[in-house]
């Protein structure tokens, strides 16, 4: 609790999923809000719920794929409340398609949001937060941070780069001695909206062409999502508390991490086997 009572914390997607979740989590623990999301719909339930919480919220639509918001949302947020603590860089999407079926503006798309995302909230906060004097940086990559997998290029290439991203943030905050801890998070199977949008997206594209084929798509995408954001969020808060440079959500995500460690190119060759008996690339989802 004396990691996050009085504290000012700004959770960027937090209109739904891990975001609305980590947004109640820290108003319970006596955190004082600042919330983002496109979703304004979403943001303002978040708002609500958070506020019944007794936090003070303060919460305003930014689309983190441009600078020059996220920018203005931090000096707002540092007038508002006189400081600013803690940044849940959290905002993600994620698409299914193979590489050579992938366009330009799909990486496009994928890489402005999942990692320049992270780059603009990290970049537009972190002089707030070593002027705190008590700053922590978290970012959100995935067990996709370690692991690729078919028909996720552009969700693992931006997850891969925010773990070096925010592991290289965390030596150069050490070796400078600034105030302010960095944490990297990677969520296994969390049940968000994620996946129902990726599939939403494939259907929109012609990629699913049947109704049985997205019924599957979605019994696949629920079987692999299946820890609660509750639990997540109460995960990822532990870590922060006991300032973890690393935190992985849920018995998958360590399994894979262990997976990986232990067989570095057995676990592509693997994937690559099941994906062509199944006729796909080796996606999870």
């Amino acid at each position: 609790m004396s990691g996050f009572r009085g504290r000012v914390a700004v959770v960027t997607g937090a209109g739904s999923g891990i975001g609305r979740a980590l947004g109640l989590a820290l108003a319970r623990r006596g955190a004082r809000l600042a919330l983002s999301d496109v979703d304004e719909d979403g943001l303002a339930e978040t708002g609500r719920a958070a506020g019944e919480l007794g936090a003070e919220t303060f919460r305003q639509r930014v689309d983190v794929t441009d600078r020059a918001a996220v920018i203005d949302f931090a000096e707002v947020v540092a007038d508002r409340f006189g400081a600013v603590n803690q940044i849940y860089n959290n905002a993600g999407i994620a698409l299914g398609r193979p590489i050579v079926e992938s366009s330009f503006e799909d990486y496009d798309r994928v890489l402005a949001v999942n990692l320049w995302g992270v780059i603009h909230g990290t970049k537009a906060f972190l002089p707030h937060l070593i002027a705190s004097g008590d700053g922590h940086v978290v970012n959100i990559s995935s067990l996709n941070g370690f692991m690729a997998m078919g028909e996720l290029s552009h969700y693992c290439t931006s997850k891969y780069a925010v773990r070096g991203f925010t592991e290289t943030l965390r030596i150069e905050m050490r070796a400078a001695r600034h105030p302010v801890k960095v944490t990297c998070v990677h969520p296994g199977g969390v049940r968000t909206a994620i996946a129902d949008r990726a599939i939403d997206q494939e259907l929109a594209n012609g990629r699913i062409i049947s109704a049985a084929q997205e019924a599957q798509r979605r019994r696949q995408a629920a079987f692999a999502l299946r820890m609660s954001p509750d639990v997540a969020a109460a995960t990822i808060l532990t870590g922060v508390g006991r300032n973890r440079g690393r935190v992985l959500v849920g018995r998958d995500a360590k399994l894979v991490d262990a997976a990986v460690r232990f067989f570095p190119g057995g676990y592509t060759r693997a994937l690559g086997t099941a994906g062509r008996l199944s006729g796909r690339s080796g996606s999870a989802a």
